[in-house]
């Protein structure tokens, strides 16, 4: 049904107001396909400035998540890619890789995904490869054409055991065969291998069974040949530092030791705090090669901020220990560059896709470079996250609220729009209020997102991340709960039609809530994780003892991951469940899933279990991505009772309901 259209009358001039759809939530008609979220976007990350060029990595979904290297003229032009296909720039250090290349005086050397190998291109030449064809991977690059060397954290997978992980340097010309020459071992991991202009080398270390976002310790040595003699500048058992980075002869990095990841300065006598605020200014370290300040000059320091949840970028002043925002609040940078009087970021807004920008330092402004897509929405229809806060057993708990949006689609007055309630992975994360097309995809068909940074979340100090500390599969769950049911409470959503939804670890804590609580009407899990035993016992080496702190040592705690794993409470299950799973998936067996959807018919519940052939544990393939969303759409119209606007094949849902549509 639509309402009347409107001609409004300016003198000689008319303007046309076009009608507005009256329907459901749930079965507006967005301007987004579900083709466009496979084929209008690209991940931008890793920027970086080298002389006249900006570079950065752009990952495409319709190529299977190839990455690859692109590079424009700061001064203007048009963007070239330095490694087209096949070529593919990732690396799997810790699993999780990062740092796949680095740039320095028109030398690049970079990852290849496909054979892990380390390629070299010199004077935009072709790429030849200088380390050997093996077990051996590569991550957090450094390149140093002037001494040619090249420096990285490697990770030895030729034992058959654990692997080894160790920084090495290496010839920059190869061909390396032995991997390089080792100049940091002994511990469990290693990143950020930093080396000043006088041969001084400051790397970030740790071991098990800490994370980077626990206990750390910065190290300084000397370079010389391949021994390092080395002696800890900062951190320990209770501190997280992190992102050293050499100043002149003084050493910036960020530390935790007073509940917030602030930026610090190490002299060889002391450390000072440069910006003492209640504010964060890094993410945890999941990756190698993050880069979340940029030093500009001997007085400053081109930070991102996290305060609680509002993201900014600003300009420290280090003589004065003051910021200036740099850029409207909300705007986030995922990877921040400089050279020379110019500045680079992957700018994240709250209200259009991300993009590559540049900084003029001295004429202030920002130009844009590239951009992850088209925007392919009206500004009208755009659902811009609101900072939310309620309040659950552990304390305050914080989170972004997505309202239903869309400029040409109303719903019938007096109804309230269907919740997605949304728990990020990790679970050491953050849920940033960024535009993402995978949410507006969802709010301009009439739902309301709760995007939940639960207990154990960053952005939020030390001690809000350390509530998660072995409650993981409590807190988090508890915190979902309650949120959405305060937004039931405050009239921005249906009570009756509450869904929780989540991928990995947030998978987890969707298939917790269903096995602990009715509150939802209806659950998807993908590749969510069912049984905790199996992944303490098979886990990649980062995460071998990640569940020490978030639930406790196994086996001598047995009995509590047992208690706390789904897979264990099936009789418990409580609501509709859709599980996505991917038939190659290492850390989540397929079998879990199996005997998940095996409860819910046991139990007479709807449900229905698909299975991608190929994917493992995250969706790669553009061809998968648009078949579990459908299936998305398609379940929770069943379920929640509404006919999607989109025409998209039925799924096959055992024990499906017959429902009245809203």
């Amino acid at each position: 049904m639509e309402s009347a259209a409107v001609v409004v009358a300016r003198g000689e001039a008319t303007s046309y107001i076009e009608p507005v759809t009256i329907a459901p939530y749930g079965s507006w008609a967005s301007p987004i396909s579900i083709d466009q979220l496979t084929t209008s976007s690209v991940r931008l990350s890793a920027v970086q400035i080298d002389d006249q060029y900006v570079y950065w990595l752009g990952a495409r979904p319709d190529e299977g998540g190839r990455a690859s290297l692109w590079r424009r003229l700061i001064a203007g032009g048009e963007p070239v890619e330095v490694t087209p296909a096949p070529a593919y720039v990732r690396d799997r250090v810790h699993e999780y890789g990062g740092g796949e290349y680095h740039v320095s005086s028109g030398t690049v050397v970079y990852s290849e995904y496909t054979d892990g190998r380390l390629y070299a291109i010199r004077n935009n030449g072709s790429p030849h490869p200088i380390t050997p064809e093996g077990a051996f991977r590569f991550g957090d690059i450094r390149v140093h054409p002037e001494r040619q060397l090249v420096l990285a954290v490697r990770e030895d997978h030729s034992s058959g055991g654990e692997p080894a992980n160790t920084i090495v340097a290496l010839d920059l010309d190869g061909p390396n065969v032995d991997g390089g020459a080792v100049l940091c071992a002994g511990a469990d991991f290693y990143s950020t291998p930093e080396l000043s202009a006088n041969g001084r080398l400051a790397w970030t270390q740790w071991n098990h069974p800490n994370m980077p976002w626990d206990s750390t310790t910065i190290m300084v040595g000397s370079l010389n040949g391949t021994t390092v003699p080395s002696s800890q500048v900062a951190g320990g058992p209770s501190e997280s530092v992190l992102q050293p980075r050499w100043f002149g002869d003084e050493l910036i990095f960020i530390s935790d030791r007073t509940n917030w990841w602030n930026l610090y300065v190490w002299t060889a006598d002391a450390v000072r705090p440069l910006c003492a605020m209640e504010a964060e200014f890094c993410e945890p370290q999941w990756t190698l090669g993050q880069r979340p300040y940029a030093i500009i000059d001997d007085d400053h320091v081109l930070c991102s901020i996290n305060r609680s949840g509002e993201q900014s970028i600003a300009m420290l002043r280090i003589s004065e220990g003051r910021l200036h925002q740099v850029v409207p609040s909300g705007t986030a940078a995922t990877s921040l560059d400089v050279g020379g009087r110019t500045a680079a970021a992957i700018h994240n807004y709250l209200d259009r896709p991300a993009a590559v920008a540049l900084l003029d330092l001295d004429q202030g402004g920002w130009t844009e470079v590239r951009s992850a897509a088209e925007m392919i929405m009206d500004e009208a229809s755009v659902s811009r996250a609101r900072r939310i806060s309620w309040t659950a057993e552990e304390g305050v708990v914080y989170g972004h609220f997505y309202p239903p949006s869309n400029a040409h689609c109303s719903a019938p007055e007096g109804s309230l729009p269907p919740l997605i309630t949304l728990s990020h992975g990790g679970p050491t994360a953050f849920a940033a209020p960024d535009f993402k097309i995978a949410y507006q995809f969802w709010t301009s068909r009439g739902f309301a997102i709760l995007d939940v940074n639960y207990s154990g979340s960053t952005g939020f100090g030390r001690a809000y991340r350390d509530r998660l500390k072995g409650r993981w599969g409590v807190v988090d769950v508890q915190d979902c709960i309650t949120g959405a049911m305060a937004m039931g409470a405050q009239g921005l959503a249906d009570p009756a039609r509450l869904a929780i939804m989540g991928g990995s670890a947030g998978g987890f804590t969707t298939l917790a809530a269903l096995t602990t609580t009715d509150a939802f009407a209806a659950g998807i899990s993908q590749y969510g994780i069912a049984d905790l035993e199996e992944l303490a016992t098979d886990s990649h080496k980062l995460e071998a003892r990640y569940l020490d702190s978030l639930i406790g040592r196994y086996p001598e705690d047995r009995a509590i991951y047992l208690e706390r794993s789904p897979i264990h409470r099936l009789d418990q299950l409580s609501a509709p469940i859709l599980l996505l799973q991917g038939t190659e998936d290492k850390v989540v067996p397929p079998k879990q899933a199996e005997m998940l959807a095996d409860a819910a018919r046991q139990k007479s519940l709807p449900v229905a279990l698909i299975m991608f052939e190929g994917e493992g544990h995250g969706f790669r393939k553009a061809e998968t991505i648009k078949a579990a969303t459908e299936a998305q759409i398609y379940f929770l119209g069943r379920i929640l009772g509404f006919e999607p606007a989109d025409r998209v094949a039925p799924i096959p849902i055992d024990n499906s309901p017959r429902i009245a549509r809203r």
